[in-house]
């Protein structure tokens, strides 16, 4: 398990390419064994194992939605886990959301997520649609 630094700069490291718009650098930031747990009653609820599951559920929230980050508020560290505070613009046309994910890191890397969203009902509509009908 990492220690509050280990998590501190993995967080910040992610948040700064995620910022950058740097896709490759964020991918490089997810451990290989990462489980993604995305709340809600969506077809995208539930806990997702594998970089590889991760990936095509991420894949798929953006295909839903489109997202752009607009904002990292903070980055908060505890002796555990650790957060990031995001605002994203979120569908067409676009809603500002707060977003919060909470991490557990571990070799550096995202090992486990937890996202929490300020408007569930509007995020379960967006990962519901199908942006081909």
């Amino acid at each position: 398990m990492a220690d509050a630094n280990e998590t501190r700069n993995t967080l910040r490291s992610y948040a700064d390419a995620w910022l950058a718009g740097d896709l490759e650098r964020v991918l490089e930031m997810y451990h290989d064994e990462i489980v993604l747990h995305y709340m809600g009653e969506s077809p995208l609820a539930g806990t997702h194992t594998g970089k590889d599951e991760v990936l095509a559920v991420l894949g798929q929230a953006s295909w839903r939605a489109s997202r752009k980050l607009i904002e990292v508020e903070d980055v908060l560290v505890g002796e555990n886990l650790g957060a990031i505070l995001a605002i994203e613009d979120l569908g067409d046309p676009p809603r500002r959301v707060r977003r919060v994910l909470l991490y557990r890191v571990e070799e550096e890397k995202l090992r486990e997520c937890w996202l929490y969203d300020e408007d569930q009902r509007f995020i379960d509509g967006l990962w519901s649609s199908d942006p081909g009908e």
